[in-house]
């Protein structure tokens, strides 16, 4: 897991770098950084809420094959395969932003716990000798580095007790982690809350809230997409309130910033969700994407019966005509390819007296 942390927290690192450079502090750059996120994700929200609206066009026959073949699960799948299909309609498509979403909170637990090799830009070998000291300082004063994971967050701290111990790393490596502003609003980015009272508890709580209203604003502008079926209200309740908690949860786990982060992101979301709702409104889409999809299965419908008429007419000629009348009609036809491929003139005339 360390790994992917880190695979996925190096270009997220440069860009943190970038920003925390122009800004000089970290709270900043990270409000800075979500706002960056969220504003590449939004193609994939209106995209996303297309393809919900596409989905209640022909939400209808989705459920007339439920019902039809609710006791045949292979051939349910099937004959929805091939209806998502003519309808053009790829139903993963509407998770894609929670896979975008995933990867950048990953990567940004990388970049928040590794704040000297992503936003100072400090080697491994200056990195490896401060965490042995940082070890040292934070041993006599009682104190412990919590794992390996936070390594980075303890030599911050032991520096802040003791940066006279941290002299043979030269003066270059101490002004870089003092001048270092890891804060946002008096709050150290780089602790994890914990359940007691303090300003921290802050981060859980808003993070948690915050994840609620996304919910609730998500699942009351979907409903129509999801019908009145139990089914579909027992999923909407449970994805209402398994993504808070998911999301208290992470915040409890990991540093300040990332549930700061999390917080960011659910506000931006719910302004994203309102603001889209008002420019492309789920029921207007629903309705102009179900006459659309009516429309061409109308003509679907009278290019059939047309072809179907045209093939009737061609068996009622073929059937008013004798046999000899049919035969002659061939031979003829038959004839006249071979004058124009000789050049020759052909006479229909002479040919049926």
């Amino acid at each position: 897991m360390r790994t992917l942390y880190a695979i996925l927290g190096y270009p997220l690192g440069w860009l943190m770098y970038f920003i925390y450079n122009i800004f000089h502090n970290y709270g900043v750059a990270l409000i800075v950084f979500t706002i960056l996120t969220r504003l590449i994700m939004v193609p994939f929200a209106i995209k996303q809420q297309k393809g919900m609206a596409k989905m209640a066009s022909f939400r209808p026959m989705m459920m007339e094959i439920q019902n039809k073949y609710k006791n045949n699960p292979q051939k349910m799948q099937e004959e929805m395969a091939m209806l998502y299909q003519r309808e053009n309609y790829n139903p993963m498509s509407g998770c894609l932003p929670m896979f975008i979403q995933f990867p950048i909170l990953f990567g940004l637990i990388d970049v928040i716990y590794y704040p000297l090799k992503h936003i100072l830009r400090m080697s491994a070998d200056t990195i490896s000798a401060a965490g042995e000291i940082a070890k040292t300082v934070l041993e006599q004063s009682g104190l412990a580095m919590s794992n390996s994971f936070a390594s980075e967050m303890g030599i911050i701290k032991a520096v802040n007790i003791s940066p006279d111990s941290f002299a043979s790393l030269g003066e270059g490596f101490l002004e870089q982690v003092q001048n270092f502003d890891f804060t946002f609003m008096g709050m150290d980015l780089g602790v994890v809350p914990t359940f007691a009272f303090n300003i921290f508890i802050l981060i859980p709580v808003l993070s948690f809230i915050t994840s609620l209203l996304v919910s609730y604003i998500t699942t009351k502008m979907n409903a129509q997409n999801m019908g009145d079926s139990n089914q579909g209200a027992a999923m909407n309740f449970t994805m209402m309130i398994m993504m808070p908690i998911m999301s208290a949860w992470i915040s409890f786990s990991v540093p300040v910033g990332v549930g700061l982060y999390w917080i960011i992101s659910n506000i931006l979301m719910i302004v994203q969700s309102l603001i889209m709702n008002k420019i492309y409104n789920p029921k207007e889409m629903a309705e102009k994407a179900q006459a659309e999809a009516e429309a061409r299965r109308q003509k679907e419908r009278e290019e059939k019966i047309e072809a179907r008429k045209r093939a009737r007419e061609g068996e009622i000629t073929e059937k008013a005509l004798s046999s000899k009348d049919v035969s002659r009609m061939k031979i003829n036809a038959a004839r006249k390819r071979m004058a124009e491929k000789y050049g020759e003139e052909y006479n229909d005339e002479e040919e049926s007296k």
